[in-house]
């Protein structure tokens, strides 16, 4: 299994398939093993790298805070290390926010970007409803099972069968963060914004985001959308959070859709 030292801790990620890289960043507390109802549609037509962020899954647990800036680093540290001058860059929910950093702080090593359920943070961001908020504070009391089971509700829509939802949690089970690893995460995305900078991004940019979304409110993703200069924006009926859950094959279509009318070029170093 491929690992990296970055700052203090050692990350880990792994890379599957073939053609154009896609870095793909998960969000709060979830491990790089989430991207398995996505991952594996991808790998038909590009090469996949994931990485676990540091505190979760594999990676290394240093003390906190964790800012996004940080997390961003680490992301680039990870397409050094596979040898990958230029990748699309999908991140989901704090990955987004990941995502958003990378290509702000390093525009020459992005070709284009994917943003799902995320915000850009700030006093702009458009806030969950009071309720959401007490379940994400309330994390540090919690064991990491009863957190898990706690935030179904805010992060998956209501026609979402269960089956489905316990395949996530089967998941993640393994690899369910502790409350400090937690906690050091959410620190930095509280600390974290990008709603001044997002004029600045200037590659191709898919807003992804669902209409039921409970967590990070569907606004956000409309602000993120309407700052970014060229972006596209895809809504999601009968989604939350958790989109490619949700609404699996509309989300994969969206973004294949996207991913493919990007210029082919080859990434790679040598």
């Amino acid at each position: 299994m491929p690992f990296i030292q970055n700052q203090g801790a050692k990350i880990y990620w792994d890379e599957q398939g073939t053609g154009d890289p896609v870095l793909l960043i998960m969000g709060l507390a979830y491990p790089s093993d989430m991207w398995y109802r996505t991952r594996p549609v991808l790998d038909r037509s590009y090469r996949t790298i994931v990485v676990d962020n540091r505190g979760v899954g594999r990676s290394d647990m240093p003390p906190g805070p964790y800012p996004i800036a940080l997390m961003a680093a680490d992301a680039l540290a990870v397409l050094d290390a596979a040898g990958v001058e230029r990748a699309h860059v999908y991140g989901i929910s704090m990955g987004g926010m990941i995502a958003q950093e990378l290509t702000l702080q390093h525009p020459e090593r992005v070709r284009s970007l994917i943003l799902g359920c995320t915000a850009a943070g700030g006093a702009t961001a458009v806030q969950a409803e009071p309720e959401v908020g007490k379940v994400l504070m309330a994390r540090g009391v919690m064991t990491p099972e009863e957190a898990a089971e706690a935030a179904v509700p805010y992060i998956y829509d209501a026609g979402t069968p269960r089956a489905r939802i316990d395949e996530d949690l089967n998941v993640r089970r393994p690899w369910l963060a502790p409350p400090e690893a937690y906690m050091a995460q959410l620190q930095g995305i509280l600390a974290w914004e990008s709603y001044s900078r997002l004029p600045q991004i200037n590659v191709p940019t898919l807003v992804v985001h669902g209409e039921n979304d409970r967590l990070v409110p569907v606004g956000n993703g409309k602000l993120i959308a309407s700052r970014i200069p060229g972006a596209k924006l895809v809504l999601l009926a009968n989604a939350s959070h958790i989109y490619p859950t949700d609404q699996t094959d509309t989300s994969h279509r969206a973004i294949l859709e996207f991913l493919a009318a990007q210029p082919a070029r080859t990434s790679t170093t040598a």
